[in-house]
């Protein structure tokens, strides 16, 4: 398993090394990706193809048939598994664990197997859905056991499965089983994780392979139809690796290659980063990449060139939203995802990069100075037909040092139907959520039922750059967004400055109006999320707070006198970890009345000793 290694640069490397939690320093191979030099959108093009293999894409989509196209003057070749698939991704053994104890594990809530309903009218949360219709948990069972021990538990839940939805059943086409993202993951996993089903009874496994080929062909029908790109993509992966494992499968091989391109094409932005802005769908973009490009190898055939330009392309801006204990910070959605799923996840792709510190387009900034790491939201949010959990989350910031969280957001809105309740799902994409300022209570960017976002954000814009400081230099990035200014006439600027040796993060949350300045008093919150473990008292004077953290070291936190007003003061906050589980935190809250005319706050997090 890879690991993540010391972030306490940029200069950190994935690497094939033993997993573990703890930052370990290594110089690394000489060949190392350089994020936005070795890549360029120019090597990302549908697969060369000739005139004949362009007639025989074009006959299959027209609705031609595969053995009409390959074999015309035999009969079809029955329905069989061409080659075995060995997938490099680890997946959670954990959650196989408890499969093979009669019980589904998702984000921390247990649901036994018999007790499932499957039907295609059954109303399951949608983390359970995703698992459950996607077959994702073919993957845990294969992590946590030999195949052998294995092999009982998937046949029973893929027979229960089928006699509901499969082709027998009438079930094709209906209910959540048929949202064409959960179609696409499931045949993918079906073909990579084959051996798990089909070496049983010889009437299970006839069905599971008419079960493949229907799903298959339901799939070349319907991929376009998919709620958003990422569902698209996976369809096509599916597509495409069924046309590498199945019998007369050049045609549609030939057909998802194309697809796949062009969705991946309108799924990323020229930097690398999937238009939603979700870490987790990110990280679902790159695991459906690496189950397909196993499938070529198993199919003994190299992948098209863009595809492993795109999976080279979507790894650097993910470790850009690492922290120092190698977890994904909390963003658009996202729980603290584990270091570890993120190691494996990074080795198995292959790619060897380092993180990015400027993806403007994905919208992440990403700041370093020794052992401490900033992350800042400096873009808009994602438009309503990208938002998978979307945020109102601009100009938000996490901060971390040796590994320890000390700034976060509440983040795990995306885990909502696991142990994170579905009634709070919108307050944990709400501004009020995430640690950045926010006015009269009001979301920056309208938070909409089903993850989807309203009118808010329109524009941010962000200078960078490094400037001297008393004994060194520091990173300073300037931000500003329009959330506010069509409501209460106001512009929100924030400007950190981090010190090259990590010690000290300067902030200025400025109000600045957007035109002429009007009349009266706003109420304004600036809040700050204190990660897990950390203890916190307020100074004699109310303007200052210090933060113990676990560790042992200490951090003090100081309002300038400059600032504009307020009352700072500790209340409860959630924070959402790697396994989706709510954890109870506090978070520091300075918070008043200012003008609409506007105002300034600055603010010191120092280390202390």
């Amino acid at each position: 398993m890879a690991m993540p290694l010391d972030t306490k640069d940029d200069t950190a490397l994935v690497t094939d090394a033993a997993a573990t939690h703890d930052a370990a320093t290594h110089g690394g191979p000489s060949e190392v990706l350089q994020p936005g030099r070795a890549l360029a959108l120019s090597d990302f093009s549908a697969p060369s193809v000739g005139a004949g293999e362009r007639f025989i894409r074009l006959a299959y989509r027209l609705g031609v048939s595969s053995s009409t196209l390959t074999s015309p003057f035999r009969k079809p070749s029955r329905a069989r598994l061409l080659a075995t698939v060995e997938c490099p991704l680890q997946a959670e053994r954990a959650a196989g664990v408890a499969l093979r104890a009669g019980h589904f594990l998702v984000h921390g809530v247990k649901a036994p197997i018999a007790q499932m309903d499957l039907s295609p009218t059954a109303r399951l949360t949608p983390p359970f859905e995703r698992v459950v219709h996607g077959f994702s948990w073919l993957g845990d069972l294969a992590a946590c056991a030999p195949r052998e021990q294995c092999t009982a538990t998937a046949e029973r839940v893929l027979a229960a499965w089928l006699d509901l939805n499969g082709p027998k059943a009438r079930g094709i086409g209906k209910g959540p089983a048929w949202n064409v993202e959960h179609v696409g993951n499931r045949l993918l996993n079906w073909l990579v994780y084959a051996p798990l089903i089909l070496s049983g009874d010889d009437r299970l496994r006839t069905e599971a392979l008419q079960a493949f080929s229907h799903t298959a062909r339901w799939l070349d029908r319907n991929v376009t139809r998919a709620d958003d790109r990422l569902g698209e993509v996976a369809g096509w992966c599916a597509i495409i690796a069924a046309g590498l494992l199945l019998p007369d499968g050049k045609p549609r091989r030939l057909f998802g290659e194309a697809g796949l391109v062009r969705a991946l094409g309108e799924l990323v932005a020229d930097d690398g980063g999937v238009l939603s802005r979700s870490p987790v769908a990110q990280m679902d973009a790159i695991a459906l990449l690496v189950k397909l490009t196993a499938c070529y190898r198993a199919a003994d055939r190299d992948p098209p060139a863009a595809i492993e330009t795109m999976t080279a392309l979507l790894v650097p801006p993910l470790l850009a939203l690492m922290h120092g204990d190698g977890g994904v910070g909390s963003w658009q959605g996202a729980g603290a995802i584990r270091a570890e799923r993120v190691a494996a996840l990074a080795e198995a792709s292959g790619v060897r990069t380092r993180p990015l510190k400027d993806i403007r387009q994905w919208g992440y900034q990403r700041m370093t100075g020794g052992r401490t790491i900033v992350q800042f939201d400096a873009a808009p949010p994602p438009r309503a037909k990208h938002a998978r959990a979307g945020c109102a989350s601009t100009l938000a910031f996490e901060m971390s040092c040796n590994g320890r969280r000390i700034i976060v957001n509440c983040g795990g809105a995306s885990f909502a139907g696991g142990q994170v309740p579905v009634r709070i799902e919108q307050g944990l994409r709400a501004t009020a959520a995430h640690s950045t300022l926010a006015l009269d209570n009001a979301n920056s960017t309208a938070v909409m039922i089903n993850g989807k976002l309203g009118k808010g954000v329109e524009e941010v814009e962000i200078d960078r750059r490094t400037i001297e400081v008393n004994t060194g230099k520091a990173a300073r990035v300037e931000a500003s967004h329009d959330g506010y200014a069509s409501r209460f006439g106001l512009v929100h600027r924030r400007i950190l400055i981090l010190r090259d040796d990590g010690s000290e993060l300067r902030g200025e949350d400025l109000l600045v109006p957007a035109g002429k300045g009007k009349r009266g008093k706003i109420d304004f919150a600036i809040r700050f999320h204190i990660g897990p473990g950390i203890e916190i008292g307020l100074s004699d004077d109310g303007k200052g707070a210090g933060l113990a953290l676990p560790d042992g070291t200490y951090w003090q936190f100081r309002l300038a006198e400059t600032s504009s007003g307020g009352d700072l003061a500790i209340e409860e906050s959630l924070w959402v970890d790697g396994q989706g589980r709510p954890q109870p935190i506090q978070q520091l809250v300075l918070q008043g009345l200012t003008s609409r005319s506007g105002g300034n706050f600055s603010w010191l997090l120092k280390k202390m000793g």
